[in-house]
């Protein structure tokens, strides 16, 4: 196997340096904020298995990039509101926060969920699951 000049786990926490992160508390707290604007970047697949933040969008995290960036032909309007906070999360905080960061390199204002969803559940944060 060939050594890495950097880890995943390197660029975790390289990220979560420069980004804002929210704790799973106050996120909770802050769920009902008609000015915030949830975002689950996990895998369709997990949402389905798991159940999801009621009132948060799904944006797969191969999409967000092109979803946000308004020259992008794949550009969603979720992402163009005036005055909304974005949070994004993932399960446990490693994917939203490279996420974050990128989308910050890009000058998109974010914060991600640090502990992401499971955190959120072990919390006693709300769970929407999918219909059957």
């Amino acid at each position: 196997m060939p050594t890495l000049k950097t880890t995943a786990a390197d660029m975790v926490a390289a990220a979560r340096q420069r980004i804002d992160e929210i704790d799973t508390e106050t996120l909770i707290a802050q769920q009902d904020d008609p000015d915030l604007v949830i975002v689950d970047i996990r895998d369709v697949r997990e949402r389905h298995k798991t159940g999801h933040i009621p009132g948060s969008i799904h944006a797969p995290r191969g999409m967000i990039e092109f979803w946000v960036d308004p020259q992008s032909p794949y550009h969603k309007d979720v992402f163009a509101q005036e005055g909304k906070r974005y949070v994004f999360h993932c399960a446990s905080g490693w994917r939203s926060a490279l996420t974050v960061a990128t989308l910050q390199d890009m000058g998109f204002n974010a914060a991600h969920l640090r502990d992401g969803f499971s955190d959120w559940v072990k919390q006693g944060g709300a769970v929407a699951l999918p219909e059957k």
